[in-house]
């Protein structure tokens, strides 16, 4: 859910209301009512007008500039991938196979019978 005041960018306009798309607007009300489709209120300054919308009509502009952060990074491992002839790292790419290597999973610490039981007292202690 969206907060009071928060800056959101308009990405669809599901009920046809001449919502101007893809300009910017604030979260200024929650729209409460069970009967309604409507989630927020929201007040679009360039328009000079408050439109009722479904939260799938609005998305925080940090999300979306995130998205498009990836889609450029994408992007330009595939221009580097084409230019350098490097048709492994396009594969994976493009079948989406491309992960951070720095998240791989951290070996587990292996503890001793005693440290594992003196942990499961001073937890049931406590």
């Amino acid at each position: 859910m969206l907060k009071l005041g928060e800056k959101i960018i308009i990405v669809n306009d599901r009920f046809e209301q001449n919502m101007p798309v893809g300009e910017y607007g604030y979260v200024i009300a929650y729209d409460r009512n069970n009967d309604s489709a409507f989630d927020y209120i929201i007040r679009v300054p360039n328009a000079n007008r408050q439109y009722y919308v479904p939260a799938s009509d609005v998305e925080l502009e940090e999300v979306l500039l995130e998205l498009e952060a990836e889609r450029i990074g994408r992007e330009a491992l595939i221009d580097y991938a084409l230019a350098t002839h490097n048709a492994e790292l396009f594969k994976r790419i493009m079948n989406g196979e491309l992960e951070d290597e720095t998240e791989e999973e951290a070996p587990r610490e292996v503890q001793s019978r005693e440290e594992f039981i003196r942990l499961v007292n001073l937890k049931a202690w406590i």
